[in-house]
């Protein structure tokens, strides 16, 4: 879960940061994990695709990505070479759990930060209580009283 959060927080929409803006920061970002990075244009086509699947957008690319089954002395395993197949094999593990809808965007439009939804009924909607959703209960008691 963590891998998949933090790769969809390649991108930091209130720092106006991108890891993915060069491969240098690419590879630190994916060598810091302990994986081989791919190539940058693959990292940026997957966390589009990523985060279009989680609400960040509308309609999501198309994406395929080589992932193996290997059966080990532990059983079977997804097994990846790279980085974005590493990212992609830990959301399949997410859907397959039946977490994947606790992966959510944060909706304030200067954040974009990704989640997980650790609410025993799934309900959580912003990243942060205490920042984004208290900004924005500010900013709705602000337009009723106006």
């Amino acid at each position: 879960m963590s891998l998949v959060v933090d790769f969809l927080n390649t991108l930091d929409v209130e720092d106006d940061t991108d890891v993915l803006t060069n491969a240098a920061t690419w590879r630190a970002w994916s060598h810091e994990r302990g994986l081989e990075a791919s190539p940058v244009s693959a990292a940026r086509s997957a966390r589009t695709a990523l985060r279009a699947a989680v609400g960040d957008t509308v309609d999501p690319p198309p994406l395929a990505v080589p992932v193996t089954i290997e059966l080990t002395s532990g059983g079977p395993a997804l097994v990846t070479h790279d980085a974005v197949g590493a990212v992609m094999a830990a959301a399949a593990r997410l859907a397959v759990l039946g977490q994947w809808a606790r992966v959510k965007i944060c909706p304030a439009d200067d954040c974009r930060w990704a989640f997980y939804d650790e609410s025993r009924n799934r309900s959580r909607t912003w990243c942060s209580m205490q920042v984004c959703g208290n900004r924005e209960k500010a900013r709705s008691w602000r337009q009723r009283r106006a």
